[in-house]
């Protein structure tokens, strides 16, 4: 009976926020040195990421850009989502949160080395799934002074009481 009452309390609490931008996160400027290190853990030393002198070359964006995936893992840095002031402000009456999944992901536009990026996030649909609560927010990754975004993803996480 407790969970049940938990999870249609926080139900509640979300449902005024579907459709509303609930979070803007701060600007990180993606530096050669992350994007380099990116590239040595995940094995990708495509050129395009890493070699700067190249890239201004040949690259079509006259500069090295950061791998897609780069951006998508900084999510949770970019949407602050991990900070413990933000869990408790966004999730009363929730013990714990996990990463359900991506539904959908974009790359419109490449993130130059040291470009700003920053994340926003809405809240699209909140749904009771067993003894948790699904929530799949829009996430847009923005980059300073373009018009495309970085990245656009629907993120599903789930949170427990």
């Amino acid at each position: 009976m407790e969970t049940t009452s938990a999870l249609t309390d926080f139900l509640d609490f979300l449902a005024p926020q579907i459709g509303q931008e609930i979070h803007t996160g701060s600007w990180l400027t993606i530096e050669q040195n992350r994007i380099d290190q990116f590239a040595e853990v995940t094995g990708d030393l495509q050129w395009i990421h890493i070699d700067p002198e190249r890239a201004e070359k040949e690259s079509p964006y006259g500069a090295t850009i950061a791998h897609g995936y780069l951006t998508l893992s900084l999510l949770p840095c970019l949407t602050e989502s991990n900070h413990p002031d933000f869990f408790q402000k966004n999730y009363p009456g929730m013990k714990y949160r996990v990463n359900y999944g991506l539904n959908k992901v974009r790359f419109p536009s490449p993130v130059k080395a040291g470009a700003k990026i920053r994340a926003r996030t809405t809240i699209q649909e909140v749904e009771q799934v067993k003894n948790a609560v699904q929530i799949c927010y829009l996430i847009t990754v923005d980059i300073d002074g373009e018009d495309k975004p970085a990245c656009v993803t629907e993120f599903l996480a789930r949170l427990y009481p």
